[in-house]
């Protein structure tokens, strides 16, 4: 009988609708004299107090500047647009096991024309249908232990 009961709360558990507290990282980024990021959560929370890492493109093993955002998500920096810094600037923004990584176009002299928003999201992109499969696959993984456990044990 007890079986039977966690088998209906596990169920209950799978079934039930709930809020995910798990949530991805967007960074987006503004042009002007200097380079202004601004990293937030999927939900739209600024990401406070997290750790930026720029690299140039003439090293991308050594990081040209370090920081962290404000109480905003913000991060500002003047790219060093020597010949040998032309090309794409990496940003990886990360705070608490959640982070996203972006690159921003360098020209020399100024910042290069970007025609479309360069913003990443983790965990961004599955379709309904897919998070349905995901879903249904997670929910008969909990059936099968629940009836792996809950079955009878024989004899000898």
């Amino acid at each position: 009988m007890i079986r039977f009961y966690f088998c209906l709360t596990l169920l209950a558990l799978i079934v039930l609708p709930k809020k995910a507290l798990a949530h991805g990282a967007n960074i987006e980024y503004k042009e002007s004299s200097a380079i202004t990021i601004q990293a937030k959560y999927d939900d739209g929370q600024p990401m406070t107090n997290a750790q930026v890492v720029i690299y140039a493109p003439s090293d991308r093993t050594i990081p040209w500047l370090k920081g962290t955002t404000d109480d905003h998500g913000n991060f500002s920096f003047i790219p060093d647009t020597d010949p040998e810094n032309v090309g794409d600037w990496d940003v990886k923004v990360r705070q608490s096991g959640h982070g996203d990584i972006t690159s921003i176009p360098v020209k020399e002299g100024k910042l290069a024309r970007v025609t479309h928003p360069n913003v990443l999201s983790a965990g961004a992109g599955y379709s309904p249908s897919q998070k349905v499969v995901m879903a249904a696959a997670v929910g008969w993984g909990f059936v099968g232990t629940a009836l792996f456990f809950s079955r009878s044990k024989s004899n000898k």
